[in-house]
């Protein structure tokens, strides 16, 4: 069965995600240069733009998951529910967490906490896109594509019940219903 596009329209092209990553990969590779780098992907929204973000990066990278929720219904709890925890010990590793948002800011402050205890070398948060009239909670965000309105989003890996990851753009999806 096709995608039904008829209740989305096109927000971010293609072209000019990838052109945002490019410049993320650019930036991370001038700063960590000399280094090696974890990239800890949150599962799942993130795999498009990890796969791209690390062909960008000119470094010895590792990479990694976690899949944690923290949503009751469709808010966020701030309470960590590991779902799937990284494979691989982060201590003494430059880590950079990539996630596809950030929102309230409960998830990615309650990650910071959960890795900063595994004692990494360093601690950085890429992001796609930041809403950041949404936040509830400061979080620094180091490397961010795109700051956005309240919109939501779907495409290039950001889904509405699990449809739509496989957009190339990311659209915005009109009044969302389950």
């Amino acid at each position: 069965m096709p995608i039904d596009m008829s209740n989305v329209k096109v927000f971010k092209p293609e072209a000019e995600i990838l052109n945002k990553v490019e410049l993320l990969g650019k930036q991370i590779t001038s700063d960590y240069q000399g280094e090696s780098i974890v990239l800890c992907g949150v599962l799942r929204g993130c795999v498009p733009f990890i796969a791209d973000l690390m062909r960008y990066i000119n470094l010895d990278i590792k990479i990694d998951f976690i899949t944690v929720s923290s949503y009751v219904g469709t808010e966020s709890s701030g309470v960590l529910n590991i779902k799937k925890d990284m494979t691989e010990p982060i201590t003494g590793e430059n880590v950079i967490i990539v996630e596809d948002v950030i929102d309230t800011g409960l998830t990615m402050n309650a990650l910071l906490s959960l890795f900063n205890e595994r004692k990494p070398k360093s601690l950085k948060v890429a992001t796609l896109f930041d809403k950041p009239s949404q936040r509830k909670l400061d979080v620094n965000i180091d490397y961010c594509a795109f700051s956005i309105p309240n919109h939501f989003i779907v495409g290039y890996g950001l889904d509405f019940d699990q449809k739509y990851r496989n957009l190339r753009d990311v659209c915005i999806l009109n009044q969302p219903n389950k």
